[in-house]
């Protein structure tokens, strides 16, 4: 267990607090600790990375406490009526879609590996700064008007678009 597993770990226990805040209306902790959960995002890629402490559950464990904290904002954010429905289906629907295609590909012995694009990168931005604007605005009591219609915009786009990308990935590993 190295250091970056560590704070990946304290990561996802930081997911149900933020849940529990925001589903509280705590917007000013909610925003704080997804702030703190971003950082710890940053810090352990930065000790993997640079200073030599990657590691194989490190390679399951980070992607896994992403998807855990972004996709539980989300749903959550939807069912408080902060971000609409419609772009949490989106999001879920994208990572539903590549956890499926990696779990067929394995059952069809055709196991794949599934690399960040940087159209994924983006997309993961995007979305990390739309809910970080979902829970700011709420926590400061900002009206970000025509910004939030862009980012869900963005957002869906970037989505999709990721969603795309992965599947003509997939489709050409099981054609290959």
């Amino acid at each position: 267990m190295t250091i970056p597993n560590l704070i990946t770990v304290g990561r996802l226990f930081l997911v149900p607090v933020v849940i529990v805040m925001i589903v509280n209306a705590q917007w000013e902790g909610a925003f704080i600790i997804f702030v703190v959960a971003g950082i710890s995002d940053a810090v352990d890629g930065f000790l993997a990375k640079r200073c030599g402490m990657a590691s194989e559950l490190g390679a399951y464990l980070d992607p896994i406490a992403d998807k855990a904290l972004i996709v539980s904002i989300y749903i959550t954010l939807a069912m408080v009526g902060a971000i609409p429905t419609w772009l949490v289906i989106i999001v879920v629907a994208r990572d539903l879609m590549i956890v499926a295609a990696v779990i067929l590909s394995w059952l069809m012995d055709r196991p794949v590996t599934i690399a960040p694009l940087l159209v994924s990168k983006l997309n993961t931005a995007a979305q990390i700064a739309f809910a970080a604007l979902a829970l700011g605005s709420r926590a400061f009591g900002i009206d970000p008007g025509h910004v939030s219609t862009i980012g869900e915009i963005l957002v869906a786009l970037l989505t999709l678009a990721s969603m795309t990308a992965y599947l003509a990935f997939w489709l050409r590993h099981m054609a290959g």
